[in-house]
């Protein structure tokens, strides 16, 4: 088989073109969003996040709803109430993270133990299933999508500016407060977005780790969402076609490629970092 064959040959099949844009779609968003999480020290939250969402992909399962519908309302209501926990509670963001994560995902396995057989489509999102997405799957990705990349676009400035310095931005009389409760809506609909790509167990790798990459290789904020962009858009398209050519799990190839990219650039950077430190210095 030529180069070329092997890759128009999955193109030929409904479902992988169907994963292939919704793995584009997720890459984006998480990428987009993840940027500001990496700057934020916000990681734990992602996977937090995704494992609050479990309790209401069951319960959407039970009442039969759409799952997008009950994962987003278990994934919001578990992100404000962790910033409102942290803010009125004074208890440090971690702490009130451990907290409600811990129960949103037990809350999730006590609704998961009540059902009398095994339900292998709710294991599918623990580990993802993007070449399950069927059109009506796509239709509420895209929608979801567009409302986060829309929101972002239009709080660009306000969010990089709070992000960077939270007390000058609410001197400068930003609503700082209303703008982290939004954030944290924001990373929980990106976090459903992802569910049925890569599972509960790995999205929080879409979300930081082409973001950390950009982070290595950047100096400016633009420069590394540009860069988590690319790598969040490239690396699920070849972990799609290296699922399809290995027989390999979706999810678990696209993070793999992720995985392998931020290892290549801290390798470089390792690198160039030495050879600078070990050049002698140019004359006065």
């Amino acid at each position: 088989m030529s180069p070329l064959d092997a890759i128009l040959e999955p193109l030929a099949y409904p479902f992988f073109m169907r994963a292939l844009l919704a793995a584009t779609i997720v890459g984006l968003v998480c990428a987009v969003v993840g940027s500001y999480m990496v700057l934020r020290g916000l990681a734990f939250m992602g996977d937090a996040l995704s494992h609050a969402a479990f309790p209401g992909v069951v319960a959407a399962y039970l009442l039969q709803t759409p799952f997008y519908l009950g994962a987003a309302i278990a994934a919001v209501g578990t992100a404000l109430a962790i910033g409102w926990v942290s803010r009125r509670g004074r208890l440090r963001g971690d702490t009130a993270i451990g907290v409600l994560f811990a129960g949103m995902f037990a809350l999730g396995i006590f609704l998961f133990s009540r059902i009398p057989s095994y339900v292998g489509d709710l294991f599918g999102f623990l580990f993802g299933e993007v070449l399950g997405i069927s059109d009506t799957d796509l239709i509420a990705l895209v929608v979801l999508a567009a409302v986060v990349l829309i929101l972002v676009a239009a709080l660009w400035k306000e969010l990089l500016y709070s992000t960077f310095d939270p007390l000058g931005a609410a001197a400068a009389g930003l609503p700082v407060g209303r703008l982290e409760y939004l954030f944290l809506a924001l990373i929980a609909l990106t976090i459903v977005i992802s569910l049925q790509a890569v599972g509960i167990i790995l999205v929080v790798a879409m979300l930081i780790t082409p973001a950390a990459t950009g982070q290595l290789l950047a100096s400016s904020f633009g420069r590394l969402m540009a860069l988590a962009v690319v790598i969040g858009i490239v690396s699920p398209a070849v972990g799609l076609y290296l699922s399809y050519w290995l027989d390999a799990s979706a999810g678990a190839t696209i993070v793999l490629v992720e995985t392998i990219v931020f290892g290549v650039a801290l390798l470089g950077r390792t690198v160039t970092a030495r050879r600078a430190a070990a050049s002698p210095a140019m004359p006065s």
